[in-house]
């Protein structure tokens, strides 16, 4: 006999895009509101470093000066120290009190950001061992591969879809999105909060999410049109059979009580 799907509580940590010279006072705050909810689940939807040192995109412009792999991977590092600090605090602080133990699985799922990383070794061999995602600090994560996505209780988490005729990102509105998937799904990458809910023919129900970005700094390449996007994360509330109750938390509400 098979047993009956136990409703989970997830907490969805979006893109961080963690570098040099912003504050990471929130990831501190994540990481409290985080233990205080104390989810069955934590998943970080990847990004969470930015390597701009990897990035195409302005490489050989003058804004690409002064970038250094070694210090997207320290910073992030740190980052993940931030996050992950107030959780183990948590952790101990039950275990110590001998209250009821609290250990979510933690799943972290590869962005396009940390997969620069992997693709160093990919494009120059003679670096295989010496760079690549095993420098990252995710020793606390169950990692995912890059783009294959995780099923926690019938809904899909990876850091975005793929259109299977290109191979790149799906496009459009999340409920565009949940018609072309057929599935429910919860994706980052981009800086948007998009979410669609749908009936199918079953009776039951499908929620995608775009769940947008938690960083607070400003991104120049975006403009101000483009940096003004929500800024938070995700808790899905009683997710069984492909689908939960979202609610959404914003970052600087996060940083202003949760510090």
């Amino acid at each position: 006999m098979i047993k009956p799907r136990k409703p989970l509580k997830i907490a969805v940590i979006s893109d961080c895009q963690v570098k040099g010279g912003v504050d990471l006072t929130y990831l501190t705050a994540i990481g409290n509101y985080i233990a205080s909810k104390k989810p069955n689940v934590i998943v970080n939807i990847g990004d969470f470093w930015d390597f701009p040192s990897l990035s195409s995109y302005d490489k050989g412009k003058l804004s690409f000066e002064g970038r250094r792999l070694k210090e997207d991977i320290e910073v992030g590092n740190r980052g993940m120290d931030l996050l992950l600090a107030p959780i183990k605090k948590e952790q101990e602080r039950l275990k110590v009190n001998k209250k009821r133990q609290w250990h979510p699985r933690m799943i972290f799922i590869t962005g396009n950001h940390e997969n620069r990383c992997s693709r160093v070794a990919v494009n120059n061999p003679e670096f295989e061992g010496f760079i690549g995602e095993h420098l990252l600090n995710l020793g606390d994560w169950e990692v995912s591969e890059f783009l294959k996505p995780v099923d926690v209780n019938g809904i899909w988490f990876s850091h975005y879809l793929q259109n299977q005729l290109t191979g790149k990102p799906l496009g459009g509105s999340a409920l565009n999105m949940l018609k072309t998937v057929g599935q429910s799904f919860v994706v980052g990458h981009r800086q948007v909060l998009d979410i669609a809910v749908r009936p199918v023919l079953s009776g039951d129900l499908q929620i995608g999410i775009i769940c947008g970005a938690c960083y607070l700094h400003q991104e120049e390449y975006m403009g101000w049109t483009g940096n003004n996007h929500f800024r938070g994360i995700t808790l899905l509330h009683n997710v069984i059979d492909g689908f939960g109750n979202p609610s959404f938390v914003d970052t600087q509400y996060l940083v202003d009580n949760y510090t």
